[in-house]
Order: structure tokens, then sequence, then C-alpha cells
């Protein structure tokens, strides 16, 4: 299906790709923590505003 060279190109671009990937998050973690203090509680109450409505559908389909 793919050649040797296509297979060696995939893994070592992967391998690459995901070092860089990590290398860039550690250097950008301090600035990261600091612009985006209050995300998880964002995300939290997404959640949970998704779990009411799929609540309230439950309640009103019975």
């Amino acid at each position: 299906m793919f050649s040797t060279g296509q297979l060696i190109f995939a893994i070592l671009f992967i391998i690459v790709f995901s070092l860089v990937i990590v290398l860039m998050y550690k250097k950008d973690k301090k600035l990261h923590s600091k612009n985006y203090k209050g995300v998880k509680w964002v995300g939290i109450f997404f959640v949970v505003f998704l779990l009411i409505l799929f609540y309230i559908k439950y309640l009103l389909k019975n």
C-alpha cells in the first residue's frame, strides 16, 4: 500500500511533529497560565449547562 520511503517519512514526521508540539507547549505554558486563568471554569460551566439542557429535554419527553 505504501512504499518503505513513505512509511519512514510518516513515522519521522509524527515523531518530529509531536516533539515540536510538546516543546512549544512547554515554552508557552507560563504565558497560557497567566492569560487563561479562568478558562477551566468556563469549560465546567459549559458542561454543566449542557447537562441541564439534556435533563430538561429528558423531563419534557417523558
